[in-house]
Parts: C-alpha cells; structure tokens; sequence
C-alpha cells in the first residue's frame, strides 16, 4: 500500500505525466457527456426496448455492436456508431498497404509514410461515416416492433440525421488524435475501452436481478480467473538470446529480444468485433429478398452466424476472422528482415544462427509460431465466454458475464499500455533530474 502511494505522488509531482493524465480523464468526460447527447426527435424508450430484445438474442447483432459504443446506441446519442467506422476505414487502409504497391511504399518511410497513410485512413471515414449512418438507422428500424425510429423515406428527415451522425464520428476520431498527441497516446483504443467500462455497471445490475446466488459466485469467480489468463498471457514473452560483441574489453555482451505471445495485443478483437456482425446485419435487409437464393443465405445467416446465439458455425467464424486479423496483423508490425538486419549492424548474433537471411528465417519461424498461440489465446478467450454464458442461462442466453472476453482482452490491453507509458515517463523523468 505504501508502495502505491509512493507511486501516486510520484506520478504527481511530474508535471508532464500529471498533465497527459489530466488532459485524458477530461477527453473521457466529454467522450461520456456526448453519449448522453440524443438526436432530436428519436424515441428513447422504443431503442433501449429494441436493445433489451438484442440482449435476448432478437437483434443480437445490435448487442454486439452496441460493445463498442458504449451505451450510446441505447440512446441514439450524435455519437451512433462510435468508432466503428473509422474502424473499419483502417481495415481497409491496411489490406490495400498489401494490395497497392504506392501505400506499400509509403509504409517503407516510416514515421512520415505513416503519417500520411493515418491521414488517409481519416478522409476514408468520412465517406464511409456517412454510409454506415444509413445503413445503422436501416437496422434500428428494422428491430423496430411498433413503427419506424425514424422516417427513412423523409429525406429532410434522414439526411440531418446522418449528416450529425457522421460529425459523431469524426468528432470521437478528433478527441482520439489529441489523447494522441496530448494525452496518454492509444487514444482510439482508450475511448473503446471506456465504452467497455460504462456497460459494465449495467451488465453487474443485470447479473443480480436475474441470477440466484450460486450463479452470481460462479460469475464472479469466472470473471476473476479470466482476468487473470488475459493479464498472465498478454505479458508472457519468448525471449530470445542475443549477443553482442564489445569493441572496448573484446568480450561478448549478452541481452535478449522479447518476443511476446500475444504480438498484436487486442487489435484482432477490435476488428473481429466490429465485422463478426456483418452477416446477421445483411441477412436483416435480405431476408425478405425475391431472390431464393438470397432468402436461403439469409437464413442460414441469421440461424447459424447470429451474435445472440453463437451456434459452432458462428464460434468457427469468430474464431476464423480474429485468427486472420492476428497474423495479418503481426505481418504488418513485426518485419523479421528489418529486425534481423539491425541486430547485425549493431554487431549482434542469435547464438546457433548466422547473421543475415538465416537469423532472418529463425526470427519468422518463431515469430508464426508465437502467432499461432497468440491467435489460440485470442480465439480462446473471446468464444469460450460466449460457450459458457450460453450453459449458464440454459440456452436463453440471459445472464452474461460481467464483462465478455472481447471486452476483457481490450480493458486489459489498454490498462497494461497505459501502465507501460506510465513507467516509461516515470523513467524518463529520472533520467532529465540527473
């Protein structure tokens, strides 16, 4: 305890550090205040029915998006779709950097080619706002049990409406680049996990309403030895062996390079998540298509990849796209080559390998290994929860956990980021008094 405190007043004597906190505790708070934000004329207590219906299992794909938003479909906040959006932009972003040799090149230029493929991914979320605006209202309405939330065939209705939709967005990319530059950094990934956080109260209140006793501890404890997984493996590493040669003593200098097991960090949930809908959401606007062949994928979608009750089909889908995301993913961050290459001109060498392409091939090999577990462990957590929130209610699907395990990997990656550019300032801090 007094270890902690000793902390605490060390993070606020550093004015640098003190500030950055501060500048992003305020972003949350206006992130939270523009939640609670309602568009004008939309019927409140028809959405939060439509998202109760989701949470049963009609309309799930509602349920699964509204993880990212954190609350504000419930109150058709200006803030809709959260972030989904320039989600999906930097997906997108990311495939063409392998399919188009220009973006490849610029991915090349580091820090500056980054900036500009950054720059390029916030022009594609405006378009791309403004078309999942609609697409969002379209679904809400199709929900709908008693009349449409809003008039889609009025377009001095429709257009408003997606226009500050739209804006919604654009905004919460705004905040996130200035928790970027002035806050604790991360911060895209720092408003998703503060929409997490805000369902979980609600998720908690839920739980002890409709479970009995026994229920509650075996959700409390399944919540707890979650934590602990994600938490152990997110910060488990392989660390290889390295060795350098000293030009002063003539000796040898041995070090490592940590490799984690889980390299991309919660990136492939948070695009697992924004995607695993899809199918349900199409299905939704083809069901009652005059095609038969569409009307039968239709219903094969909504029957077996329906978010409220994961079949082995949707389990397999899940677990498929996060699988893709984490080795696509890691192929982009981690580039064994270049890795390879400034160990040899610092003069090191992984003992039993020779500097140069078979360091290289070593360093890929083990790096699509630690990516398969990493995909294991991914896949594990964010679909086993979903198994056995379905045992726990009998198949209603109606007590869920406190947390899901998508929600978890991303509050736990966010709060081990944060603590990690904690210390570093903290570190860095020392280091300027000497």
């Amino acid at each position: 305890m007094d270890k902690l405190f000793t902390t605490l007043k060390q993070i606020w004597n550093t004015k640098a550090l003190r500030d950055r906190i501060i500048f992003t505790i305020a972003i949350l708070v206006v992130f939270r205040l523009v939640a609670h934000i309602t568009i004008p004329g939309a019927d409140i207590e028809k959405i939060k029915f439509i998202l109760e219906q989701a949470g049963q299992g009609q309309g799930s794909a509602l349920a699964v998006l509204s993880l990212l938003t954190g609350g504000a479909m419930e109150r058709f906040s200006v803030v809709l779709m959260g972030l989904t959006p320039y989600i999906n932009a930097s997906i997108i972003m990311q495939l063409l950097g392998v399919i188009v040799p220009s973006l490849e090149n610029l991915k090349k230029e580091g820090e500056a080619g980054q900036k500009k493929i950054n720059q390029y991914t916030r022009f594609l979320t405006v378009p791309l706002s403004f078309v999942q605006s609609y697409g969002m209202i379209m679904l809400i309405n199709k929900f709908s049990p008693g009349g449409a939330i809003v008039d889609t065939s009025d377009w001095g209705v429709m257009l408003p409406i997606m226009l500050t939709v739209t804006a919604g967005t654009i905004f919460l990319m705004w905040i996130g680049e200035l928790m970027n530059e002035k806050g604790m950094g991360n911060g895209i990934s720092i408003l998703i996990f503060a929409g997490i956080v805000a369902t979980v109260p609600r998720q908690i209140a839920a739980a002890f309403q409709a479970a009995e006793l026994p229920v509650l501890i075996g959700l409390i404890i399944a919540t707890f030895l979650l934590t602990l997984f994600v938490i152990y493996v997110s910060e488990a590493d392989r660390r290889v062996p390295v060795i350098y040669a000293t030009r002063r003593t003539g000796g040898q200098q041995k070090s490592f390079l940590p490799m984690k097991i889980n390299q991309a960090g919660m990136i492939p949930i948070i695009f697992a998540v924004s995607l695993v809908s899809l199918p349900s959401i199409l299905a939704q606007f083809f069901s009652q298509a005059a095609s038969p062949t569409l009307q039968k994928i239709a219903d094969f979608s909504l029957k077996y990849l329906n978010p409220g009750s994961p079949t082995l089909w949707y389990n397999i889908f899940y677990a498929g796209l996060i699988f893709a995301f984490t080795y696509f993913y890691v192929s982009i961050v981690f580039e064994p080559k270049k890795v390879a290459e400034n160990i040899q001109k610092r003069g090191g060498f992984i003992p039993g390998y020779r500097p140069g392409s078979e360091t290289e091939k070593f360093l890929e090999t083990t790096s699509n290994r630690l990516c398969f577990w990493g995909g294991v462990f991914l896949a594990a957590v964010a679909v086993v929860p979903l198994m056995f929130q379905r045992w726990l209610s009998g198949g209603a699907n109606a007590i869920s956990l406190f947390i899901s395990g998508a929600g978890m990997i991303i509050v736990v990656g966010v709060v081990l980021d944060i603590v990690r550019r904690i210390n570093a300032q903290l570190v860095m801090h020392d280091y300027d008094k000497l």
